[in-house]
C-alpha cells in the first residue's frame, strides 16, 4: 500500500525557479530528477526546444535536501559514487561545488566495545575476498543469484559482509543477478557540502519546466508524441524522454499503443530496489571523524549500516535494507515503527543510557512513495540485459533515461545523470541529423 511518505512533507533547501514551457516543443522530458534534468539541460545546450513535466512540486526526484536543526540533510541519494566516471563529479569540479572525497576509514563495532586493529584487519580482508570472488564468478558465461557466488570460508565476518552487500544491492543477494553485479569504485566516492539533492535544484534552475504536473500515459500513435496529464489535458511533442522510475513505469504508467515486447519485457523485470535512512541527530554518539561508515556486529539484530557525523555534524543514517523495511511493512509500522526499531538496536549495542540525547527527526520510505515505488531498480537473476534494453529507442520517438539504463553506475543519481545526457544526445541526432558529442561529459 503506497502513502504519502513522511520525507515528502520535509521542504528543499533550494527553491525552484523555472522557465514558462514552450508552446510547441520539440521534446517532452517527463520527471525532473537527475536523469531528466540532465536530458533538459543537454538538449536545450544542443539547440532543441523543451517542455520538463515533473509531478512532484519540486525537482531532484529520489535526491532532495532539507534543513534539520541548522543543517542541510539529504533524504535521498547522497554518495557521488565512482568518481573517474560519474558526470556529476566531472560537472562539479568544473562549476567550483564544494565536493569533498570519502573517507577510506571505517569503524567497527563489536557487541558493546569498538573493534580491535587485528579485528578491523580481518573484517577489511573479508570484504576483499568476497569482492574479488564475485567479480571474478560475474564474468563467468552462466548468470545467477549473487549469494551463489559468496565464499564460504569467511568466518565470523560472513552474515556482516552479505548484509552489507545486499543493501548497497537493494534485494537480499538471491534476488540480485551475478551478471549485474555492482561495478562501482567505492573507493572513490565523493560528498558535497549543502547536499546533493541541493546540488541537483541547483542544475534545475531556469529549466522549461511545470511542476505539480502528473503525467499519466504517452500517446505514440501518431508521428509525434502525445503526453497524457492527470488534470485531463495533453502536451504534444516531436519526441519524448521518459525518466519515470521503472517500478512507476511497471504500476501506474500506460503507453499507447503498448510497447513493443522486448521494451515492455524489458521494464516488466526489474525489481523495485529498497534502501532507506532512518536520520539520527545524536551529539554524543560514540564515532569520531566525519562522513565515516560504521559497522555494528554481533548481538542478535545488526543494522545494516551507518554513516555517521554526516558533514561532521551530530547527524548520522541508520540504514533500511530490505529485511528491516519488509518487517516494518508486515507488522504495519510507520516511520515511528522505524524509529522505535532504530532505538532498540542501537541501545542493545551502546546501551540505553548512551540514547539519552538520541533524536530522530526524519524517517524515509521511498518504497510507499508514488512517485518512485522504491529506491532503484534491481536486476534479478536472469534478466540482466534488460539494462541495455532500456536504452534503446521506441518508433524513433520514445527514449528511456534513468539510473535503470546504467550498467556501470546503476542504482546512482550519477549514472541517471549520465543516461540522461545519452538520451538526449540521441534524440537529438534522430531529430536533426546532427551528430552527438564523443563522451557524455557536460560544461559548467
Amino acid at each position: 500500500m503506497l502513502f504519502v511518505p513522511e520525507h515528502a512533507r520535509f521542504r528543499p533547501t533550494v527553491a525552484p525557479r523555472v522557465a514558462p514551457l514552450p508552446p510547441s516543443p520539440d521534446v517532452i522530458v517527463i520527471g525532473a530528477g537527475a536523469a531528466g534534468i540532465a536530458s533538459a539541460r543537454r538538449l536545450i545546450e544542443r539547440g532543441l526546444t523543451v517542455a520538463v513535466l515533473e509531478a512532484r512540486n519540486r525537482v531532484g526526484g529520489r535526491a532532495v535536501t532539507t534543513r534539520l536543526r541548522g543543517h542541510a540533510i539529504d533524504l535521498g541519494a547522497h554518495w557521488l559514487h565512482a568518481g573517474p566516471i560519474n558526470p556529476l563529479v566531472a560537472l562539479g569540479k568544473a562549476r567550483g561545488e564544494p565536493l569533498r572525497r570519502a573517507a577510506q576509514g571505517e569503524h567497527l563495532w563489536i557487541g558493546r566495545r569498538p573493534g580491535r586493529a587485528a579485528e578491523e584487519a580481518a573484517f577489511s580482508r573479508a570484504f576483499d575476498v568476497a569482492d574479488r570472488a564475485i567479480t571474478h564468478a560475474a564474468s563467468r558465461s552462466e548468470d545467477g543469484p549473487a549469494s551463489q557466488a559468496l565464499p564460504r570460508h569467511l568466518g565470523p565476518w560472513g552474515e556482516r559482509v552479505a548484509r552489507v552487500h545486499s543493501l548497497v544491492s537493494g534485494r537480499p543477494l538471491d534476488e540480485v543477478s551475478l551478471h549485474d553485479w555492482p561495478s562501482l569504485e567505492y573507493g572513490d566516492n565523493f560528498f558535497i557540502t549543502g547536499g546533493y539533492g541541493a546540488y541537483l535544484a541547483r542544475l534545475a534552475l531556469g529549466l522549461p519546466l511545470r511542476l505539480g504536473c502528473p503525467v499519466t500515459g504517452l500517446d505514440w500513435s501518431g508521428p509525434g508524441v502525445r503526453v497524457q496529464l492527470a488534470d485531463g489535458g495533453q502536451i504534444a511533442a516531436r519526441a519524448a524522454i521518459v525518466t519515470v522510475p521503472v517500478p512507476v513505469l511497471q504500476a501506474a504508467f500506460h503507453f499507447d499503443p503498448p510497447l513493443p515486447n522486448r521494451a515492455r519485457d524489458a521494464i516488466g523485470g526489474f525489481l523495485s530496489g529498497l534502501y532507506e535512512h532512518v536520520v539520527l541527530h545524536w551529539p554524543s554518539a560514540p564515532f569520531r571523524g566525519r562522513d565515516r561508515l560504521a559497522s555494528v556486529v554481533g548481538g542478535r539484530r545488526k543494522p545494516p549500516g551507518m554513516l555517521t557525523r554526516i558533514d561532521g555534524t551530530p547527524f548520522h543514517y541508520f540504514e533500511l535494507d530490505t529485511a528491516f523495511a519488509r518487517a516494518l511493512d508486515a507488522a504495519g509500522a510507520g516511520p515511528d515503527g522505524a524509529r522505535r526499531l532504530a532505538r532498540a538496536v542501537l541501545a542493545e549495542h551502546f546501551g540505553r543510557r548512551s540514547l539519552a540525547d538520541l533524536a530522530i527527526p526524519a524517517v524515509t520510505a521511498w518504497r510507499h512513495d508514488p512517485w518512485s515505488r522504491g529506491s532503484w531498480a534491481v536486476v534479478p537473476p536472469g534478466h540482466a540485459a534488460a539494462r541495455t534494453m532500456l536504452q534503446e529507442p521506441v518508433g524513433e520517438r520514445i527514449w528511456f533515461a534513468g539510473e535503470a539504463n546504467s550498467r556501470a553506475q546503476w542504482g546512482t543519481a550519477g549514472g541517471a545523470y549520465e543516461e540522461g545526457l545519452r538520451a538526449a544526445d540521441r534524440v537529438t541526432d534522430t531529430l536533426t541529423g546532427t551528430s552527438a558529442p564523443t563522451d557524455l561529459r557536460e560544461s559548467a
